[in-house]
């Protein structure tokens, strides 16, 4: 939208209520992800078995929303890095998580809900999905009207996006292995050709081919430890990328990763002392606790920022039953260990049954903090849909802004309409309302 002062600034929240925009060029799409001749059909499987994966219309922030974003993540990666810190997230952690081999941890994951009050952390993920496919989404969007021809400039920094992945991934060999040289990496997921997001792993095979290495996806079963070695079908394995939500590798099946991982026979990213330091739900009660954080030294400017970022989140004990049933209406119940939003529960949505299941568990409460609405066509009729937005990052750094849409309590994947959605940053200079 072309900034006129004769009319009313436009706002996000304003574009992501009015703006009901196609933007997404399914043959564009097609392209992205068919770059090489390996991945052919890939568009073709992806509308077939996973129709809900990609939304066809962008999410609007505010630029502010964006710094905040940014500063938030940096601000916890530090306090992360504080010894007080790290003692209290190792001393709960399994074994694996004690190693620390240099490597900071690949494809981090920062999801946010947006407050009228700015950007609120929901949770951290280490082994984050869906990094490739939104830069491949991102690279396949297109104005359908003048006005929007703001939001869709030059694709050169989409153009980096691929050498910055592959350069995580070398920076994480560089910090275990210095410059010896790196000649194998493996994707590995449990039944990997049948999770949801598979076609990312042949995006990232593909890319880790075209830098000279030899890449495979495997199951963990398909992995053997051998004369000190990683092996994957008589190759020995330099380097993993994890996709296992088994985050410590404590089942019988992982054992051969574990001990390649703990002989420091192969470096692994992302790891178990990533998980344990940053993704364990737990961490969200230290980070949003401030006399915690005053105590480990954190800075004040980190500690104002998290205060209001963090929603209050506390571990549920039998203890505390009576008291986070009666507020349950204004809370969020995570498990510690959870991941993809398994197994997390509105308060207002429990039953006394899911209730009994959660005290014997290992949970926590969060405060409540409801996801934003994007209105969008759907089959022609107007829809309103949530979104949150997952920042991924490495070390510190925002490589990428997406969305994830979706009706129901949590993210789903299931929702006609919703999935993966560019993030569009709005300027902060006016722009003007005029519908498109």
């Amino acid at each position: 939208m072309n900034p006129n002062p004769a009319t009313t600034p436009a706002s996000a929240e304003a574009l992501n209520r009015d703006c009901f925009c196609r933007t997404l060029n399914l043959s564009r799409l097609r392209e992205q992800l068919e770059s090489e001749p390996s991945l052919k059909g890939m568009m073709a499987n992806i509308t077939e078995t996973r129709p809900n994966l990609f939304s066809s219309t962008v999410v609007f922030i505010s630029q502010q929303v964006q710094q905040q974003i940014t500063a938030i993540i940096a601000a916890i990666e530090r306090v992360a890095a504080l010894p007080g810190y790290q003692v209290q997230a190792l001393s709960r952690a399994n074994a694996s998580a004690q190693h620390d081999f240099g490597p900071l941890g690949a494809c981090m994951g920062y999801d946010f809900h947006l407050s009228a009050d700015g950007p609120r952390l929901i949770e951290i993920n280490t082994n984050a999905g869906g990094l490739l496919l939104n830069v491949a989404l991102a690279r396949a969007q297109e104005a359908c009207c003048i006005e929007l021809d703001w939001a869709f400039p030059s694709g050169a920094r989409l153009d980096t996006l691929n050498k910055t992945v592959f350069e995580m991934f070398a920076a994480e060999w560089q910090l275990q292995r210095g410059t010896q040289p790196w000649r194998s990496v493996v994707i590995v997921d449990e039944a990997p050709h049948d999770q949801y997001l598979a076609p990312e792993f042949e995006l990232f095979r593909q890319l880790f081919s075209q830098h000279g290495l030899r890449a495979a996806i495997a199951d963990p079963s398909e992995l053997s430890w051998q004369s000190g070695r990683l092996m994957h079908q008589g190759m020995a394995v330099d380097l993993v990328y994890n996709r296992l939500t088994d985050f410590y590798l404590i089942e019988p099946g992982h054992q051969a990763l574990r001990q390649a991982f703990e002989a420091n026979a192969v470096v692994l990213t992302p790891h178990p002392r990533a998980h344990a330091l940053l993704a364990d739900k737990r961490n969200l009660i230290a980070l949003s606790q401030n006399e915690l954080l005053l105590a480990w030294g954190a800075a004040a400017a980190d500690r104002k920022l998290l205060s209001g970022s963090v929603p209050a989140t506390r571990l549920v004990t039998p203890e505390r039953a009576d008291e986070l049933w009666a507020q349950r209406r204004q809370l969020f119940f995570k498990p510690v260990a959870g991941y993809g939003a398994k197994a997390a529960y509105r308060g207002d949505k429990l039953t006394r049954r899911v209730w009994s299941e959660i005290l014997e568990s290992d949970f926590v409460a969060q405060a409540l903090v409801p996801p934003s609405g994007r209105m969008t066509l759907v089959d022609g009729v107007q829809t309103d849909l949530k979104f949150d937005i997952r920042a991924y990052s490495y070390a510190g750094q925002v490589q990428l802004l997406a969305a994830r849409m979706y009706a129901g309590q949590t993210t789903n994947f299931r929702t006609h309409g919703g999935g993966f959605a560019p993030v569009i940053v709005v300027p902060s200079e006016a722009l003007a309302t005029e519908s498109c």
